[in-house]
């Protein structure tokens, strides 16, 4: 399923005006800077969603390919939609190589549009590619009554939102450049909160990755609650076509466009939403790393997503690797830029949601029980509580709050049989603390 574009050691060579022998000092040099290094992969989203899942991976198995073999860790630095981590990335970090950005994908579109909230040029910083192309889906609960995209016309639907990310940008798109009566609700730390939501009957629907939804929305599906009702996409995706699922083009017409929208414009606008998305899972270094640090990590990034161990481990978080190089990213940034400066500022204005905004306010709950299970070194655990249910708390090295019988403890330390307390947004969620005792 990857397609990789591969360039041979002798045109990497010619490129950088390297001979064999200077080639052979210059991966001796990679290697004495990264042995013994500990790099980070932060992470520029929420615990437990698609971005977070890929970046772990990445974490798990791009060492053995680095010249050195550094280990690495996983941070996440959330916010913002993703642009709170973009900017620690490219201006705040370290730029020395020890510092790998597992970006969102609206990281490249977010700086053309003119908003205060980038702090980078996403054409200066250093790609290393991505490891999946992504198709969009809107989806609503069955219970809404909403058989098709059709009913988003005329009745009001709840759509929850992390950040300035496909969960706002295409519900806003909806609303302003479509006319869809959504509403908003705002605040959601990350997808995994706005599923629960919309179990619980809080929300209604929400835009996202189908390769996150997918996964997310795995119970509802099966049990008939969600129904994914449009592809936001530029081609179609097998799962969702086969489905059933219409794309964004069918209902792109004269008849569903807001006043003052003109049919091509609307075009634009989402192809230039559903373009960011071919680099589906992005990572990238800031400007400024070392050049034949920056060409060592891609070379370490393709030869990562070859390794059998990387791809057993992908097949077994359900996660399909769909790769694209580092130099893929730059071309599509590159076509994105070229827009015309009014159309990205149209486009901007229209990523403003127009409609009513609601901002929510999570509450904590909480499930105690005996450990039956620890998974990812104690990153997963889960509990059997007192209405002998099993409960599942997501464990984070540093948005989780961990006490062993009454001391701070690591993760390490959670041992089967103990007795836990989840304080969290609910089960599979990221625990913001939790108390163990023997």
């Amino acid at each position: 399923m990857s397609k990789l574009r591969i360039i041979t050691s002798a045109a990497i060579a010619a490129i950088v005006g390297l001979g064999v022998s200077s080639g052979i000092s210059a991966a001796d040099e990679i290697a004495d800077f990264y042995k013994g290094k500990r790099l980070k992969v932060i992470v520029a989203s929420g615990p437990g969603g698609g971005y977070d899942t890929y970046a772990r991976l990445v974490e798990r198995h791009i060492g053995r390919h680095i010249p050195g073999h550094p280990t690495l860790v996983t941070q996440n630095k959330t916010g913002a939609g993703g642009l709170i981590g973009a900017n620690f990335v490219a201006n705040v970090a370290p730029k020395d190589g020890t510092i790998i950005g597992g970006l969102q994908r609206s990281a490249a579109l977010n700086p053309l549009l003119g908003s205060k909230g980038p702090k980078y040029k996403a054409e200066e910083l250093n790609w290393l590619g991505s490891l999946a192309k992504e198709a969009g889906v809107c989806a609503l609960a069955t219970r809404t009554g909403a058989k098709t995209l059709d009913a988003i016309f005329s009745k009001q639907f709840s759509m929850g939102g992390t950040g300035p990310n496909s969960t706002e940008y295409w519900p806003a798109l909806f609303r302003n450049v479509m006319a869809a009566k959504f509403k908003l609700i705002r605040g959601y730390p990350a997808t995994p909160q706005i599923h629960l939501a919309i179990e619980s009957g809080e929300l209604d629907g929400v835009c996202q990755s189908w390769a996150s939804f997918s996964k997310q929305a795995k119970s509802m599906l099966k049990k008939g609650t969600i129904r994914p009702l449009v592809q936001v996409s530029l081609h179609p995706d097998k799962e969702m076509t086969a489905l059933g699922v219409p794309m964004i083009s069918d209902f792109l017409t004269k008849d569903n466009l807001a006043a003052g929208i003109y049919l091509e414009d609307a075009k634009l606008f989402f192809k230039l939403t559903v373009i960011p998305p071919l680099m589906g899972r992005p990572f990238a270094m800031a400007p400024g790393v070392p050049v034949a640090r920056v060409n060592a990590m891609k070379k370490a990034f393709i030869a990562m997503t070859k390794d059998p161990v990387f791809l057993k481990d992908a097949k077994r978080l359900k996660r399909d690797i769909e790769v694209v190089d580092g130099d893929e990213i730059q071309k599509i940034i590159a076509g994105l830029a070229s827009t015309p400066k009014d159309k990205l500022a149209a486009l901007n204005a229209h990523f403003k949601f127009k409609g009513p905004v609601e901002k929510v306010v999570l509450k904590i709950v909480t499930d105690m029980g005996k450990v039956t299970k620890i998974k990812r070194g104690g990153r997963r655990i889960t509990i059997m509580n007192a209405k002998n249910k099993k409960r599942t708390a997501k464990v984070s090295g540093s948005k989780t709050k961990l006490t062993v019988n009454g001391a701070k403890a690591k993760r390490k330390a959670i041992k089967v049989g103990m007795t836990c307390e989840f304080h969290y947004y609910g089960n599979k969620t990221t625990a913001k603390k939790l108390v163990c005792a023997n």
